[in-house]
């Protein structure tokens, strides 16, 4: 038997500490003055005992499942403005290699729980765990760059508190389950803020025992590519992003770090590969082999059965007998008042 808190602990224990007192404090003072309570405080503190368990919600295993594609993953996007470069496929941004990878992730893996994290100046959840494939072809088929106005720079690191926060959920809520991650990014670093200089692939080390395969999937060409500025609006001809390092300044050029790319894989422990044309994940697909990660004793899956209308009928039946018990005293007092008028 296991406990699931349909209500909050907290609140379960705050009901428990001052209700089950107050009714255990009036059973202690109705049996040392005898004056007739007690089991009246035996039947409220009943109540505060049925109505926390009821809260605490106990559930049975009703079934057991072999685990076979119990597969939770997450999709990690780096959307900030050097995914604008246009040197994917033959000159396309390098963002539209992701809106073309991220859906092809769904079919390599059917049936999957999906998240998507993506970054820019900073790293948000924008899809938690879901079972509907349909969500994050939508979330992908209108993925755009972050606004340049806004933009703090590209620091890979950035987005590895938000992935060790949704791993680690993950893992305490289904510890059985198998987690795979796709880091979708072109690796570089640039010095738009201060923290982007000291980026470093190691802040995922202590993310590797959460992750049991998946991909590091990188965008661009060593030639590197121009970027287009991104205002929020539909203009397809945006002025080009300018390098301000430069006298004249001149048109910015982004180029990717498969260094960096190279060296998150290994911390992860997952493959990297270049992406330059859509197609061709099944790769990915054949380096996760479901039935040998959960050999480490993650083979079952505990379908549960709530047990607690058991309780529900004892709080039923001790209110109405609290309900008539008040009825009689109240009866009893009309009765006293109407002999003395």
């Amino acid at each position: 038997m296991t406990l699931r808190f349909v209500w909050d602990p907290a609140a379960l224990a705050v009901v428990l500490v001052v209700l089950g007192g107050l009714a255990a404090w009036g059973l202690v003072r109705a049996v040392r003055d005898d004056d007739g309570t007690r089991l009246a405080w035996v039947r409220r503190l009943g109540l505060v005992l049925a109505t926390v368990a009821i809260g605490a919600t106990p559930a049975v295993v009703a079934s057991s499942e072999e685990v076979t594609t119990n597969v939770e993953a997450f999709i990690v996007v780096d959307r900030t403005g050097s995914m604008a470069a246009e040197d994917w496929a033959g000159g396309e941004p390098r963002l539209d290699g992701v809106r073309a990878d991220v859906p092809a992730l769904t079919e390599v893996f059917p049936g999957s729980r999906w998240s998507i994290i993506a970054w820019d100046s900073r790293a948000t959840r924008q899809l938690p765990l879901t079972t509907d494939a349909r969500a994050v072809v939508s979330w992908a088929e209108t993925l755009r760059q972050e606004l340049t106005m806004y933009s703090a720079g590209s620091a890979i690191d950035r987005p590895a508190a938000t992935l060790a926060e949704a791993l680690a959920g993950a893992a305490e809520r289904n510890p059985e389950n198998v987690r795979l991650v796709f880091f979708l990014s072109d690796g570089e670093n640039t010095d738009g803020d201060a923290s982007a200089a000291d980026a470093s692939v190691d802040a995922y080390a202590p993310l590797a025992g959460l992750v049991d395969g998946g991909a590091v999937l990188g965008y661009g060409t060593e030639a590197g590519g121009r970027m287009r500025e991104y205002d929020g609006s539909a203009d397809p001809n945006q002025p080009w992003i300018q390098d301000t390092t430069q006298t004249p300044h001149a048109d910015a050029v982004s180029r990717i770090d498969e260094e960096n790319l190279r060296d998150l894989a290994g911390v992860l422990g997952v493959p990297y590969l270049h992406r330059g044309a859509p197609g061709g994940l099944e790769v990915v697909a054949e380096g996760v082999d479901v039935e040998t990660i959960v050999e480490d004793g993650r083979t079952t899956v505990n379908v549960y059965r709530d047990v607690y209308w058991p309780f529900v009928w004892i709080v039923v039946g001790l209110l109405a007998w609290e309900a008539f018990d008040q009825a009689r005293a109240l009866r009893e007092l009309r009765g006293i008042r109407a002999a003395r008028t």
